[in-house]
């Protein structure tokens, strides 16, 4: 906190940070400005609204600042960039972005709001960076709708492998140091996002899928016909990193793909499940020539996004913002980012240096040390004493004359609206 401290220029604004990022840290089972003031002791959540919404000061300043945080302690020269995206499921039209589309959290299309992250993994540990908004077309062709939820009127649309490219690039010209990207089939698949990873020198490893089309001298050939053609003989049975079950063992195998365009080495990298004989399919590019091994384990780094995605949810409140308008969505977002990424880094810096053994375990015979552990031993000695009855009461009567005005609001917008 003392690091983004110098962002805010009133003591206010820079208080009520620090108390939102406690709030975030804390374990409580929502995560909003009511029940963060109410935890912190405050009358009613103004203050935290105040600061979200009108207070003066750039939440990207205060992202520039998380980012130096992660790199501090986490850089690494063979660093991977992992880029995707998830939706939080909301309710009506009117918060910022919000419309019916698939969303990988459901699982399926639903009422929501989608958002493209960055996340710095390396041998250290792993952290989101950066951030951006999905905005749909229903919303950057609507003015008056963009309006009223404060998008800038310079803000159009952009796909996700644009926003993903923005924050990459914005990353490496701030000097992330990087050697790999990795991502799903949406960045995969979208030419554009591998010509400037190419330009940039900066080797990837992208999921496509199975329609793909790998240019090839016979012509452009599907990947999974060029995968049915790939010998016996050429599948290395390799892990992808460890996960909560142990090594992730997979058939892999590769094929060189020869273009015309930027110098470098470029293949198909094919992955075979061990039990159920499923492929997975990926576009790889490097500036010089590298092992299988090591297209497998930048494979294998594209979890730590979900990981991720999971763990800041979990813990820091990502996604439980109640916002609806531009830079209140970002100042949230960003010190949640910061609330995990302070877990992140303190468990990285926790572990032990030695080598983990077989079985995952440390030297002492212990667990690495998770966010979740961390976010445990942290909350503990912090954990707020018991609000007296006069406060719990306060806040009980602030919550129901603050519904009662909304529903008495509702329903006169509803009657207003009947024929």
């Amino acid at each position: 906190m003392r690091r983004i401290a110098g962002r805010f220029a009133r003591v206010e604004p820079r208080r009520r940070a620090r108390q939102l990022v406690l709030g975030l840290l804390a374990d409580l089972p929502r995560k909003n400005c009511w029940t963060i003031a109410e935890h912190a002791g405050d009358a009613t959540p103004d203050g935290l609204q105040h600061l979200l919404g009108r207070a003066k000061w750039d939440a990207d300043l205060v992202r520039d600042d998380l980012r130096a945080f992660v790199l501090e302690h986490l850089a690494d020269d063979q660093a991977v960039l992992v880029m995707d995206e998830t939706g939080d499921l909301k309710k009506g039209t009117h918060t910022l972005g919000v419309q019916r589309q698939y969303t990988g959290t459901a699982g399926r299309i639903e009422n929501a709001q989608v958002a493209v992250y960055l996340t710095y993994t390396s041998r250290h540990g792993h952290a989101g960076i950066d951030r951006a908004l999905y905005l749909p077309k229903s919303w950057t062709s609507d003015p008056e709708r963009c309006r009223q939820a404060a998008i800038p009127a310079q803000v159009g649309f952009a796909t996700k492998p644009q926003l993903a490219q923005q924050m990459i690039e914005r990353a490496l010209d701030t000097g992330v140091p990087a050697a790999w990207a990795a991502g799903d089939e949406v960045y995969g698949d979208n030419p554009k996002l591998r010509s400037a990873l190419e330009r940039r020198q900066l080797g990837y490893v992208l999921a496509v899928s199975s329609t793909h089309r790998i240019p090839t001298p016979a012509g452009p050939q599907r990947a999974d016909h060029l995968a049915r053609r790939i010998p016996r003989r050429a599948w290395q049975k390799l892990s992808a990193g460890t996960g909560a079950k142990g090594h992730r063992f997979y058939d892999w195998a590769q094929v060189a793909i020869t273009t015309g365009d930027l110098p470098g080495h470029q293949h198909l990298l094919v992955r075979r499940n061990r039990r159920t004989g499923e492929l997975a399919y990926y576009r790889c590019y490097s500036p010089r020539p590298v092992p299988l091994s090591t297209l497998v384990k930048i494979a294998g780094s594209r979890w730590t996004v979900e990981e991720t995605f999971q763990s800041s949810k979990t813990l820091a409140g990502l996604d439980e913002h109640q916002v609806r308008r531009w830079d209140s969505w970002h100042r949230w977002v960003t010190l949640a980012l910061v609330a995990h990424a302070f877990l992140a880094v303190t468990a990285a810096l926790e572990r032990p240096d030695q080598a983990p053994a077989d079985d995952g375990t440390s030297p002492d015979g212990l667990a690495p040390l998770t966010c979740n552990e961390v976010q445990r031993l942290f909350t503990a000695p912090l954990t707020q004493p018991i609000r007296d009855l006069a406060h719990r009461l306060r806040w009980s009567i602030w919550r129901r004359r603050h519904q009662a005005r909304a529903r008495r609001s509702h329903y006169r917008r509803q009657a207003a609206l009947q024929p």
